[in-house]
């Protein structure tokens, strides 16, 4: 898909597009969002340690007319920077909710640290989750845009009656 595409498909004139990057993935991320003025919370909470900043996962706002949307954009699909969503809420009650979700418990109740703004990571989990827990991952999330396992294309995930509605676009299904 190239960047029209893309665009097409994410922004929507009724709700905010937001976006969950990878600070592995993405080479000096905290810097790319503090320069251009993009508003943005790293997910992490508390004193980092300059390696963990730069690591860090972050949520952004992607502003329709913003430079910063058509770079991440125009980069992002096929090099698993992150994760795209719809929402009405703000950035501080998205940040609230993605935090909640950065940490999971195994079986034995071990804290595990949850690499879901890794789009390889969600596109597999998502399918396994019941109702419940897809509630819960959802939030107040109207719809999540992962790049797809084939190269080029966009899976489109949300809600239906609590089940999962998965929906594939690619440069040749529009």
């Amino acid at each position: 898909m190239d960047l029209q595409e893309i665009r097409r498909f994410l922004f929507d004139q009724n709700t905010r597009l937001y976006c969950v990057l990878d600070g592995v993935m993405v080479k000096n991320l905290p810097i790319k969002l503090r320069e251009s003025q993009v508003p943005h919370h790293c997910i992490l909470t508390g004193e980092l340690a300059p390696d963990i900043v730069h690591a860090a996962p972050y949520l952004a706002y992607l502003s329709p007319d913003g430079k910063f949307a058509d770079a991440i954009l125009s980069e992002a699909f096929g090099k698993s920077y992150g994760i795209f969503f719809h929402s009405r809420r703000s950035l501080l009650e998205m940040r609230r909710h993605f935090r909640a979700l950065h940490e999971a418990f195994d079986e034995r109740g071990n804290p595990l640290k949850f690499r879901y703004y890794d789009p390889r990571v969600l596109r597999a989990f998502l399918p396994t989750c019941n109702a419940g827990e897809l509630k819960t991952l959802f939030g107040d999330v109207d719809q999540f845009f992962i790049e797809s396992k084939e190269v080029g294309g966009m899976v489109r995930y949300r809600l239906s009656n609590s089940k999962l509605d998965i929906k594939e676009f690619n440069s040749e299904a529009q």
